[in-house]
């Protein structure tokens, strides 16, 4: 009669939880930049990946993935933590109908249709005119120097509950991006209602 050591099933959980996780499929996030508008400043970058053929063919199986970008605008404080000012978050959907034989984008109540896959993931990776600082919510200084984080992340956690198992842990469901810092300073034009220099 064999004898497995109680132990063994605890350090089986500690291991899956406490390891470092995977390394995350590059996604590159280039060119961000702030652009003055009416109700604020929006966000435009681009973003560099693609599927591994994992996900490509879940999305032509039907299942919908769900990608996040996530905006953070922080003030230094040499006293205290830094000062969190904004936090955006903006869900994108994608997806493959059999019936239209068609794949969309969803952002919102709004979406796309496209022909072929390379065309919405091509839409994907630009991220135009997301409005992230509201003039009359967000507590923002002309001339103030910030720094702005962005990332986008593949969210699993949105995936039917058989597929959230199988990705814990596996490296072709996870695909996201480091966060992208970068420093900037409001012009005071802009924030006064004129256009940054």
């Amino acid at each position: 009669m064999s004898r497995h050591p109680l132990w063994l099933p605890l350090l089986c959980w500690l291991w899956l939880f406490c390891c470092p996780p995977v390394q995350a499929a590059e996604i590159g996030v280039n060119n961000p930049r702030l652009e003055w508008s009416d109700d604020g400043y929006v966000l435009s970058a681009d973003f560099n990946f693609d599927l591994n053929p994992r996900l490509e063919d879940a999305v032509n199986r039907g299942l919908m993935l769900t990608f996040v970008a996530d905006f953070q605008l922080e003030r230094e404080r040499w006293y205290w933590l830094d000062e969190k000012i904004a936090r955006r978050s903006l869900t994108y959907r994608l997806s493959y109908h059999a019936l239209t034989r068609q794949y969309r984008l969803s952002r919102g109540v709004l979406h796309q249709s496209f022909d072929n896959l390379s065309a919405a993931l091509a839409v994907l990776r630009r991220l135009r005119n997301w409005l992230v600082i509201e003039h009359k919510e967000d507590d923002v200084t002309p001339g103030a120097r910030y720094q702005a984080m962005l990332r986008l992340r593949l969210d699993t956690t949105q995936l039917p509950r058989p597929f959230q198992i199988s990705a814990l842990g596996n490296k072709e469901w996870t695909l996201g991006s480091d966060w992208h810092t970068w420093t900037l300073v409001l012009p005071e034009a802009a924030v006064a209602g004129d256009a940054p220099q």
